[in-house]
């Protein structure tokens, strides 16, 4: 609130009659005051038309208009900036300050407002007219007069700062007009309401504004000082209390009894003693003690300090679980609970077979040199299982847990963002703790689990850090011997857990931490496997969830091939369970009602329970395929193999050629290519020679919104063109896969076994590859391998005859040497 200095003028200098009113006046614009009629108000004066104003209306009437910018942040506002009306002032001290700004105290007169302004340079001048206020009189008016002087004396109340001799000052005045003025110059508002008090022309108005002002700013003064009582209160009760304990302290010393500081401090020695801690570790936790035995119980850092040493006595230093080296017995849960994967398996028993020979080993060396290798022994793998969703990536990690007799933990890295989540907050911020690493082992209470890293492809970076990064340390062999996250601030040794992560795509892993890990695939199931699968676990898992007893529902191996086909098309068996967990609650639900003790679901009661087939089978292929112009492709995504329909069509036009689909930049690139090869090998392949003097093409790859991008639909985008040209429509059952040259060769590409399984769930017979793709089968299964009919092929000319139903005259000799093999 604006108050008045030492020097103010004295009553009979304010209360001077007021001089004739002038009808041109200088204006002095004001930034964030407002300054009213009857009042006075100091004002300082620094911007150099401001202060060229003060000096030439010194020395005459000494009148000045005062006018109240809108924007007060605005140095030097124009005309458009200021308010229209505003309050004519007498200048009665002007004293001039060392650092060449002015100090004067005005006199407000009367209101005035803004005919028109007459100049802008030097300083502002207007023709101004008078703008009479309206002062009612009545009861009413009396009455807001009072409630406004009450409301005010009652804020003076509660703020003791301001002088009493002001609030009598206030209590003294009888006009309304007077003490609506006086009350709006010493009260704390807005500048937007304390110019719609200026402005209103009634009295009664101006009051009922004020009235409005002062009660809210009486409810937020009490609001304040109840805080504050409060607050002093809390205060005093803090003070209290430890009073309390330094009396209680000294009663319990009296009578041979310990304090709850103590008690504590005890607690954790023998806690210490027990953690069987690294000497690092112990000296740490000893300092703390110490510390801690000094400290009062009220001071905050008493707290962090127990919850720091309750962190460090938690924590499995030396605490683990014997590992089950038995062969046989690995075998036996790895088959128990996983259908195939047995490359996977294979490679769990070589873990365990070398480490039970480490082991043997060991009894062999002398006590020095057996101490001395188990100090430097470390796990020395990390599993990386690469694959779509649902194929049994985190299930496996409990089957290594289970067969190994370790303890099993898992947590999933999927959008971490925050290098803190790995190695944990330091201990100088609130709330700190360690990282989730430290945290999951403290759960497990064992330092050898198998600890389990989900989804660690999706982590991201920002400005707080690189997790992946701070997972280098975790998972490399040579480093994490000596891992320190930041809360605990001492070394805890991570050689003897046995990490094992999981991802969709290796795309998305940085290098650096991808050369940490050893990368197994899991392709997928095909229709067999997901069927004996359905059979040996999922079937007899759903029906225990839903409280059925086993041979109550059975699932004929005809209706478990129908679900399969026609309401699941996944590398994965997820959303198979997740169909016969359908099938089940609504056999259930039947149960309740009929009562029948056994339910037989063949392929006709598929549909009755799951409705509609959401894929059309095997005939979709062969209606997009009937017309010349589509052909089928491979391709490979994060979520296992899909078959990709590639189309082509023709209008009239010049050598056009357009691409849509939501393609990204390789593949466009590679349509590129595939049209400049057919183009430059027209006559070769058979096409007319003027075809593309009066066509356009346009290449249009299905299912738009899904992004599509990768160097292997070459061969099938030139399949394709050559279809749409030559009017052979593409062999429904043949799916192809690969990159193509300018000069016609087929090159080779990756997830081979993700695009043939795709190929064999979607019911193709013959899979054309590239030639130097060859070797990637023996990744496939027996049963894929019989299924299929593999053509492996040199260069294009090998695809196109044979995949057309009516094979294009080879050309090249290179087209002689395709080979057709076939894998029994």
């Amino acid at each position: 609130m604006p108050s008045l200095p030492d020097d103010s003028p004295s009553d009979e200098a304010v209360l001077i009659e007021n001089p004739q009113i002038p009808t041109e006046l200088p204006i002095l614009p004001l930034r964030g005051l407002v300054v009213y009629p009857l009042t006075a108000v100091p004002l300082t004066i620094g911007q150099p038309r401001s202060i060229r104003l003060v000096d030439d209306v010194a020395n005459s009437e000494r009148l000045i208009g005062l006018i109240a910018a809108r924007d007060p942040e605005k140095e030097a506002p124009n005309p458009d900036d200021l308010y229209q009306t505003g309050t004519i002032a007498m200048i009665h001290r002007l004293f001039r300050a060392p650092d060449g700004t002015i100090r004067l105290v005005v006199q407000g007169l009367s209101r005035f407002r803004v005919v028109e302004y007459l100049q802008t340079e030097p300083y502002l001048k207007a023709r101004i007219e008078p703008a009479a206020e309206i002062e009612e009189e009545g009861i009413e008016m009396e009455a807001l007069a009072r409630n406004v002087r009450d409301q005010f004396i009652h804020i003076t109340e509660l703020i003791p700062s301001i002088p009493r001799e002001f609030v009598n000052s206030i209590a003294s005045i009888e006009g309304s007009l007077q003490t609506t003025y006086s009350i709006a110059n010493f009260q704390r508002m807005d500048l937007q309401d304390a110019q719609d008090i200026l402005e209103f022309d009634s009295t009664r108005d101006k009051l009922l504004k004020l009235v409005s002002i002062l009660t809210r700013e009486i409810e937020m003064l009490e609001l304040g000082q109840k805080i504050q009582n409060e607050a002093r209160s809390e205060i005093e009760k803090v003070q209290r209390e430890y009073f309390l304990r330094e009396q209680l302290k000294a009663i319990q010393k009296e009578l041979g009894e310990r304090d709850e500081q103590t008690a504590d401090v005890e607690d954790f020695r023998q806690k210490i003693e027990k953690a069987d801690m690294p000497e690092e570790a112990a000296k740490q936790s000893q300092r703390e003690l110490d510390r801690l035995s000094r400290l009062p119980t009220s001071s905050a850092e008493y707290g962090v300090i127990r919850t720091y040493l309750d962190w460090l006595v938690s924590l499995p230093w030396n605490t683990h679980t014997s590992d089950n080296l038995d062969i046989t017995h690995a075998r036996e849960v790895l088959d128990h609970d996983h259908y195939g994967l047995e490359d996977i398996k294979a490679r769990i028993l070589e873990f365990l077979a070398v480490r039970k020979l480490r082991l043997e080993r060991r009894e062999e060396l002398s006590q020095d040199l057996r101490d001395d290798q188990i100090r430097r022994e470390r796990e020395g793998v990390i599993l990386c299982f690469v694959g779509p969703p649902g194929v049994g990536k985190t299930s496996l990690g409990q089957s290594i847990a289970r067969a190994l007799g370790r303890k099993f933990i898992r947590i999933s890295l999927g959008g971490i963002r925050d290098e803190a989540e790995i190695r944990g907050h330091r201990r100088t911020y609130i709330g700190s703790l360690p990282g989730r690493i430290l945290q999951a082992l403290r759960r497990a209470e064992s330092n050898n689990p198998v600890f389990m890293l989900d989804e660690i492809d999706k982590m991201s970076a920002d400005f707080r850090g690189d997790p992946a990064s701070a997972l280098l340390e975790v998972l490399d062999p040579e480093q994490n011997s000596e891992f320190r996250d930041h809360y605990l601030e001492v070394a805890f040794n991570l050689s003897q857990v046995m990490f094992i992560t999981t991802a969709n795509t290796l795309e998305t892993i940085p290098a650096p931490l991808l050369d940490r890990m050893e990368i197994i695939q899991l392709a997928g199931y095909t229709e067999g496997e997901k069927v004996k699968i359905a059979n040996q676990y999922l079937v007899p898992r759903q029906l225990r969830e839903n409280g059925l007893r086993p041979g109550e529902v059975v699932f004929t191996e005809a209706a478990i091939h129908i679900i399969i086909r026609q309401y699941t098309r996944e590398a994965g068996v997820r959303n198979l369970e997740r169909e016969l967990g359908s099938v089940c609650r609504k056999v259930v639900a039947q149960l309740a009602e009929d009562k029948l003790d056994v339910y037989e679901i063949d392929a006709d009661q598929v549909r009755k329970y799951l409705g509609r087939p959401h894929f059309q089978g095997d005939e979709e292929i062969s209606m997009r395929t009937s017309e010349p112009g589509v052909a089928t492709g491979l391709a490979w995504t994060p979520v296992g193999g899909d078959i990709l329909f590639i189309e082509a069509t023709r209008m009239p036009g010049a050598k056009g050629f357009q691409t849509t689909g939501s393609i990204g930049k390789v593949m466009e690139e590679s349509a590129k290519a595939a049209l400049s090869y057919v183009r430059s090998r027209a006559e070769i392949l058979g096409l007319p020679a003027d075809f593309f003097d009066h066509s356009d093409i346009h290449l249009h790859i299905p299912a738009g919104a899904q992004p599509k991008d990768g160097p292997s639909a070459g061969v099938t985008i030139a399949t394709a063109i050559v279809s749409l040209i030559s009017g052979k429509p593409v062999r429904s059952d043949v799916g192809m896969t690969g990159e193509i040259t300018l000069r016609g060769q087929v090159l080779p590409v990756g997830g081979i076994k993700e695009k043939v399984l795709a190929a064999h769930r979607y019911g193709l017979k013959t899979i054309i590859l590239p030639k130097k793709n060859q070797e990637d089968l023996e990744d496939l299964s027996e049963e894929v391998r019989t299924a299929l009919n593999f053509i492996f092929a040199e260069t294009v000319t090998d695809v196109i005859h044979n995949a057309l139903e009516e094979p294009a005259k080879p050309a090249s000799r290179s087209a002689k040497r395709g080979r057709q093999t076939k894998h029994e």
